[in-house]
């Protein structure tokens, strides 16, 4: 049976982190994740996922200045220093409340020093999550949602992946951005399925309920099965309506 993450960036997202894992346990989830817990320290997160049992599955660095609309430092030319100081972190925060990844965000930036800055410092984040067995983890994001972000496709992905060369390395393979970026997921799962270390879903194009839009999700969710990749799957949507409502398709799938 396929089992299910729930993302509290997006469900729960007006209830503190450690009320919004309690949400997610009653709800029958099996594990949570989320963007960004820094608000919260370390403690209270873990104690709110020893109560539950729950499992935090990844986590993402900063974004960087918000007030300029940054979405991730590790592309970034010049900003290196304040790079690692956020995988630093993540990675610290992860070891501390017992998650397995860390999403490194690249940023918006293009060309060879954006690519050259990145390798270096995925290398970075994989030597230093390695001792601690957390995996790093590279997403690539829609033009839609994100113009100009570094990592715009599954194929550049793969190519980082393998220049960097570490075991703990995956990716990110989120069916609403590759759906939008490329399509043709029944294919790419079965070609990335090697290098994938987590999976996302929304939507699309409404990034809401995964029983809206143009994906099949229940086949979907069975290829994914079929293919062997059995970590809970991330519901990362934005809810269109009330959470009751919203959740009537994690009843039909658990």
């Amino acid at each position: 049976m396929t089992k299910f993450s729930a993302n509290l960036g997006f469900l729960w997202s007006e209830l503190p982190l450690p009320s919004a894992i309690y949400a997610a346990k009653s709800a029958g989830f099996d594990a949570v994740e989320c963007h960004w817990p820094y608000d919260y320290s370390p403690l209270e997160v873990k104690n709110a996922l020893n109560a539950t049992g729950l499992k935090m599955l990844g986590i993402n660095t900063r974004r960087g200045v918000l007030q300029k609309g940054e979405n991730g430092l590790s592309a970034l030319p010049e900003r290196e220093t304040e790079a690692r100081a956020a995988i630093d972190e993540a990675i610290n925060y992860a070891r501390e409340i017992g998650a397995s990844s860390v999403h490194v965000m690249a940023g918006f930036a293009k060309g060879e020093k954006a690519h050259n800055i990145f390798i270096s410092n995925l290398k970075y984040a994989c030597k230093h999550a390695k001792k601690s067995n957390i995996t790093i983890l590279i997403e690539p994001l829609n033009e839609y949602d994100a113009p100009h972000y570094f990592l715009s496709s599954t194929d550049q992905a793969r190519s980082i992946i393998e220049e960097v060369n570490s075991e703990n390395l995956k990716l990110m393979f989120d069916c609403y951005h590759v759906q939008l970026l490329e399509g043709d997921l029944t294919n790419k799962l079965k070609e990335l399925m090697p290098i994938i270390g987590h999976i996302q879903f929304a939507s699309v194009p409404d990034r809401a309920e995964p029983f809206m839009g143009e994906i099949n999700y229940r086949y979907i969710f069975s290829l994914i099965s079929e293919l062997g990749f059995s970590s809970p799957l991330g519901a990362e949507y934005k809810p269109s309506t009330e959470m009751e409502e919203s959740l009537k398709w994690l009843r039909l799938h658990t």
